[in-house]
């Protein structure tokens, strides 16, 4: 790159910057930024730097600074939302609606400012619909979701970012969910925190301390954007298979509701009036084109024994109608009939 080129170039970094809707200090701080490169490139100096700011301007200007998404919290429509995605889990549900409430009484009297309350944390076994509730919440709330996986995070620099010093510096999972998401109040589901590596815990409970903390999130920093982001707004959904491993402070700070497990009637159901019509909808399939016989739900609930949620549910019958999906394209029927004699046919 020459120094005519590069000169280009910073200049369509400044009408990025003019266009862009910043916080004042930081638009002035990219500014000077660019206007340093701008005269070390004039005085012979090298393009190294270019790049950098180059990527740094493109994230800041991406960020939903001032974008925000409004609740709509009626609990007769939420209440309709949860019993159309879960079966059952009663008192599992009146304590999401118990959490509406609060954050329904808290816009009515205080519609200028954000509402707080303590995040949720979903407690419970592997498969026992922790993820799906929260996607649950943010969808009675109107809000966009975002999901950061913990497990096996080895970093606390994954969700704070690293400092912008060379090209391949970024910013930190947070800042990455606000800005796919493109509003600053998102739910975030900090997904499985009980597996995070043991290496790495201590400094990523840190992270977590300040998020959850509505004294300190108001200026949350990600050390490759360099200035504070306004996280109050921002829901974090938590969920866990079992709090063993995670900081007592950051429990605190969490409203912990626990998940129980399936009974084999409750899976049946799920399976029959949940998952099962999903999965014919998903594949192009009509509800007609394959009968599960009722006798058959029996084994299906229990393959290899006792299971406390429905992930291997889940899995047989995507396999099952993912199989009728091709015997069907493949000209070999119209309508299939899975029972006990044939079901190992259609789950192997």
């Amino acid at each position: 790159m020459d120094n005519q080129t590069a000169l280009s170039e910073i200049n369509k970094l400044k009408v990025k910057l003019q266009s862009a809707r910043l916080p004042a200090n930081l638009l002035q701080k990219a500014n000077e930024q660019i206007e340093r490169i701008n005269i070390t490139i004039k005085y012979g100096g090298n393009f190294s730097h270019l790049d950098i700011i180059d990527k740094y301007i493109n994230w800041i200007i991406s960020l939903p600074w001032a974008t925000a998404t409004k609740d709509q919290i009626d609990l007769a429509v939420a209440t309709a939302i949860l019993e159309k995605n879960h079966f059952g889990l009663q008192r599992v549900k009146r304590r999401v609606l118990e959490y509406l409430s609060i954050l329904s009484l808290q816009q009515q009297k205080n519609t200028a400012q954000v509402v707080h309350a303590r995040p949720i944390l979903f407690v419970g076994l592997a498969g026992t619909g922790k993820t799906t509730f929260a996607y649950s919440v943010a969808q009675t709330l109107g809000r966009k979701i975002a999901r950061i996986p913990f497990g096996g995070l080895s970093s606390a620099r994954d969700l704070r970012g690293q400092s912008k010093t060379s090209p391949e510096s970024e910013p930190g999972l947070i800042i990455k969910a606000l800005r796919q998401e493109h509003v600053k109040n998102p739910v975030i589901l900090l997904d499985e925190l009980d597996r995070i590596t043991p290496e790495s815990r201590a400094s990523i409970m840190g992270v977590l301390l300040e998020i959850l903390d509505p004294a300190q999130n108001l200026h949350y920093t990600d050390y490759f954007i360099d200035y504070p982001f306004d996280l109050s707004g921002v829901l974090f959904i938590g969920t866990a298979n079992n709090t063993s491993n995670i900081a007592p402070a950051v429990l605190d700070r969490l409203e912990l509701i626990q998940m129980p497990s399936y009974s084999d009637e409750e899976k049946t159901e799920i399976g029959k009036n949940y998952i099962l019509p999903k999965y014919i909808q998903l594949s192009g399939l009509t509800p007609d084109q394959i009968v599960v016989e009722d006798s058959l739900w029996t084994h299906l609930v229990r393959p290899l024994g006792f299971e406390p949620g429905i992930r291997s549910l889940e899995r047989l019958i995507e396999e099952m109608v993912r199989k009728v999906a091709f015997q069907i394209v493949s000209k070999e029927g119209t309508k299939f009939y899975i029972n006990e004699n044939n079901y190992k046919e259609y789950t192997v």
